[in-house]
């Protein structure tokens, strides 16, 4: 792979050059790797659900709220990976016409996406840090009582931690843009 495929293109050394893009795109690898075997665990639930619910008129009870909490877990926990690696979905087309005109703009609006990004998730995280000790506390539970439950707290948890690796991943991908950006004016 070359430089512009592993970082969306954005001119950026890999973060595997640096000890914190390092450890942080360690990090964000592993919770990403989580997120792609929970696919595919979900993915097997959902066609055991459907081939008992079809042909032996048994489905499996819970499906449904396991699958609309998993989504939302799986994304947490792969989104911190996609930002270290510039794939957000972005107007690549807009940015890169950009930047045949003036690339310190499309430096100004990684800087600018980046800080955006790291306020977006902090704000998650502050939203979701006082749920999340309820829900540990109070041993939460969703589903229907009797039927299915299953605890919020691993959920609210993932939020939480993507989250927070998330802001980190902004911030380094600021840090990293900045830096960029005063290399190339020297």
């Amino acid at each position: 792979m070359t430089e512009q495929s592993t970082n969306g293109g954005s001119g950026l050394p890999p973060f595997s050059q640096a000890p914190v893009g390092a450890t942080l795109g360690l990090v964000a690898a592993f919770l990403s790797s989580v997120g792609t075997i929970w696919i595919g665990l979900l993915m097997l639930l959902i066609v055991a659900d459907v081939l008992g619910r079809n042909f032996l008129n048994a489905p499996i009870t819970g499906v449904s709220e396991i699958a609309g909490r998993s989504v939302v877990a799986i994304v947490f926990l792969q989104v911190s990976a996609a930002i270290m690696q510039g794939r957000l979905t972005r107007a690549d087309f807009l940015i890169r016409r950009i930047g045949r005109w003036r690339p310190e703009a499309v430096q100004t609006l990684e800087t600018v996406f980046a800080l955006t990004g790291a306020l977006v998730f902090a704000l998650i995280v502050w939203a979701s840090w006082s749920k999340t000790l309820v829900s540990w506390t109070s041993a939460e539970y969703f589903g229907v009582q009797g039927v299915f439950t299953i605890p919020t707290f691993p959920f609210r948890a993932i939020t939480v931690i993507g989250a927070g690796i998330a802001v980190l991943a902004c911030l380094y991908r600021t840090s990293e843009t900045i830096r960029h950006f005063r290399s190339a004016d020297r």
